[in-house]
């Protein structure tokens, strides 16, 4: 298929229409609510079926890979214009930290364990096939777009498939296991606000907010006779995702072995820029809420193009060492999260750990749909302690992402994956010997 720029319109214009469809199944019917399947999936799984890669009924071209690239270099641009400034001291967020650090360390050590030392020595198969559930677990399928960006320039490009369908599985796994973990917590008291799990509101499972419960989603810092704020906005974020991608391409220029994705170099980018426009006092004429609206948007749309990207034929490859990576990393997390979830957490453990359950095997989304549930008056300050905590986590996520690659290829992937095992388990021994892990 010969690519121009009406392609990239049939292309958003037909997912587009997916996630209104999505949107609408999610309003309208009773199961995908019960479910909480969130409609960017079910656009990416319509798209799968009638794209090309099925049934062909819909005319998507093959860059929806590509897509998902430039996407999550969006939503990494965007990241450091949003974020606050670190919080002094505090137990809560050092547990926090430790407790999502370590946790996302070993799910990274023991993908990487199991492809390495024991999937690739029984198949033959890439051994870094085990990295693609701690990518798509942990990071959903951004930081899945992501890892098989950098692998597919190292010219092994089944990552991506893997990946995405490991972040397809996590997200569904997020739902069920967690809904029914909520039932369990309630059932057995563990639940420090929600009683029964039948008295959720409406909203949760539509996705609809009523009228009196709507806000604004920025304010405008200029005149739309001049430039629009909106405008600004994107403006200022499209241009970090410029700069990352001429880092990334002066870097892979000069030292071809170092190909750093465009996402980690966004993000630096970010850093700097965000530093220009502090200094500059133009910051002042950014909206975080708009901001934050944007990235939302870019997620959506990725995911949705992630899924649809998925190519079958490399699962039914993969199929046999895939399906044991994932149930073990299921089963893994799961006991990671609510066994140490309760030795971590002072006040509200299980509101904290179901959070985490939803974010270390689907997406920050589904952990706060899960955290909604458990904790609908957010009095447990979960998301406050996670933010802080994040501004130490995001460093160490992308270190990950970007330099993983580049040791499985030159052949050091076994020690990266002890490497990141070590870590984790010295950061449960800090844990418990600063008292934040009982």
């Amino acid at each position: 298929m010969t690519f121009t720029p009406w392609t990239l319109l049939v292309d958003v214009g037909l997912v587009s229409g997916l996630l209104l469809l999505g949107k609408l199944a999610r309003a309208r019917v009773r199961f995908i609510q019960k479910l909480f399947i969130p409609p960017s999936l079910l656009a990416g799984l319509a798209a799968l079926v009638l794209g090309p890669n099925v049934l062909g009924w819909l005319p998507l071209s093959d860059r929806m890979g590509t897509y998902a690239s430039i996407l999550i270099a969006l939503v990494f641009s965007a990241l450091p214009l949003t974020s606050g400034k670190s919080a002094r001291g505090g137990g809560r967020i050092g547990r926090m930290w430790a407790y999502s650090q370590a946790g996302m360390l070993l799910q990274w050590a023991l993908g990487g364990l199991l492809g390495w030392f024991v999937l690739s020595r029984i198949w033959d198969i890439d051994p870094a096939c085990g990295l693609a559930m701690p990518a798509g677990f942990c990071g959903g399928h951004g930081t899945a777009a992501a890892l098989g960006e950098a692998f597919s320039r190292y010219g092994a490009g089944d990552i991506q498939t893997l990946a995405m369908t490991a972040a397809t599985v996590g997200i569904i796994a997020s739902v069920v296991v967690g809904l029914w973990a909520t039932r369990e917590g309630a059932e057995r008291g563990h639940t420090a606000y929600l009683s029964r799990f039948a008295d959720l509101p409406p909203e949760l499972r539509s996705g609809i907010l009523p009228a009196e419960r709507r806000v604004s989603m920025g304010t405008a810092a200029f005149s739309a006779i001049s430039l629009d704020s909106m405008t600004f906005n994107v403006g200022v974020v499209a241009l970090i995702a410029l700069a990352g991608y001429g880092i990334s391409q002066g870097i892979a220029a000069l030292w071809p072995a170092l190909m750093l994705p465009v996402f980690s170099c966004a993000f630096l980018a970010g850093i700097l820029i965000r530093a220009l426009l502090r200094r500059t006092k133009a910051d002042a004429y950014l909206s975080k809420p708009i901001l934050g609206h944007l990235s939302g948007a870019f997620t959506d749309y990725l995911v949705a193009f992630g899924v649809a990207s998925i190519k079958l034929e490399v699962v039914w490859r993969y199929l046999v060492p895939l399906l044991i990576l994932l149930a073990v990393g299921l089963v893994a997390t799961f006991l990671y999260v609510f066994l140490f979830g309760r030795r971590f957490h002072q006040s509200a453990w299980f509101e904290k750990s179901i959070f985490t359950w939803g974010w270390f095997t689907g997406t920050m989304a589904m952990g706060i749909a899960l955290l909604r549930i458990t904790d609908p008056d957010s009095k447990s300050g979960t998301l406050d302690d996670y933010a802080y905590a994040y501004l130490y986590i995001a460093p160490v996520e992308i270190a990950l992402v970007t330099f993983a690659p580049l040791l499985f290829v030159q052949g050091l992937g076994g020690w990266f994956a002890i490497a990141c095992a070590l870590a984790g388990c010295a950061i449960l021994l800090l844990s418990r010997r600063r008292g934040w892990l009982s």
